[in-house]
């Protein structure tokens, strides 16, 4: 790291290598898969297509939201990010953003953010937005993350947001369909997150955070994958009589909800015989299964069956 640094010192700063230095602070990944979830969400509660400029304007806020919860939380856990090897590259480690620079950066998304949402949209999704980096950055980075091995679960409230957000976007109210919707990705962030943490286990244990791979062994953690996915699946299937859903729906739920936990069941049984897991494979599943199952979500409402 300290070879890094002084080739940072060393090398002048761009303008195309700060972008990608701020970027990085949003955590574009994450903001990504958020996105994934909105636009179906927003197909469902139009019951069609809603205007164009209704679901650029929300992507815009729900993407300045999501950037801001990401750069406050690197400007926080910027101690962390120091010993794991997983996020010494990021601009706070490496010295490429200084912390006062990257909380104006991370207090201008924000505020843009909900005045974009509030302008563009309507106050109850500026509203939420405003509650998704509270629940962020206050809820899941200052309150739980080193002092529980929940924090992933309570703390991926955040991440269920958009949903929300999406539906008030389009409706400016909220109904049961996106609570249901918020729950899917609720119980799915576990099944999500924790497998990461089991190929991680080293980085967070030396850098203090209690994730349950840190605090339970292998077979404990693949036996909490298996029973929130369980739940996820049951609970998108509640989406069906919620919201009126199709046979399009009902068939990539079920199939791709099958497949999830025939992958959740293998990594546990790999663990509990003591054998080579792949954590990754369900981490990446997971991203494949929610992507999947969200684009059934905005497909079904366009069709007559």
């Amino acid at each position: 790291m300290d070879v890094a640094l002084q080739t940072i010192e060393k090398t002048p700063r761009t303008l195309k290598r700060t972008f990608k230095a701020y970027l990085s602070l949003t955590k574009p990944r994450v903001v990504e898969l958020l996105l994934v979830v909105t636009i179906p969400t927003m197909l469902l509660a139009e019951r069609g297509i809603p205007s164009l400029w209704l679901m650029i304007a929300t992507l815009i806020g729900g993407a300045l939201s999501a950037g801001s919860a990401g750069a406050f939380n690197c400007y926080i856990d910027r101690d962390i990010d120091r010993v794991m090897h997983r996020t010494q590259n990021r601009p706070l480690v490496t010295g490429e953003i200084s912390d006062r620079e990257a909380v104006i950066f991370a207090y201008a998304l924000g505020l843009g953010s909900i005045a974009w949402l509030w302008v563009f949209t309507n106050w109850l999704a500026a509203a939420l937005s405003f509650g998704a980096i509270l629940l962020y950055v206050v809820f899941y980075t200052m309150i739980l993350k080193r002092r529980t091995p929940q924090n992933i679960v309570w703390g991926g409230v955040a991440g269920c947001m958009p949903v929300l957000i999406g539906w008030a976007a389009v409706t400016g109210d909220l109904s049961w369909p996106p609570f249901v919707l918020f729950m899917i990705i609720f119980l799915w962030t576990p099944p999500h997150y924790w497998p990461l943490s089991m190929k991680y286990r080293a980085d967070y244990q030396a850098a203090g955070v209690p994730m349950l791979a840190v605090v339970r062994g292998r077979a404990q953690v693949g036996l909490q994958v298996i029973l929130y996915a369980w739940a996820m699946v049951a609970c998108s299937l509640l989406l069906i009589p919620v919201a009126g859903m199709g046979l399009t729906y009902t068939f990539v739920a079920l199939v791709t909800g099958g497949w999830f936990i025939y992958e959740t069941h293998r990594l546990y049984n790999l663990a509990i015989r003591h054998e080579r897991v792949s954590p990754m494979r369900v981490f990446h599943g997971s991203i494949a299964y929610l992507t999947l199952l969200f684009v059934a979500v905005g497909i079904d409402p366009l069709l007559a069956f």
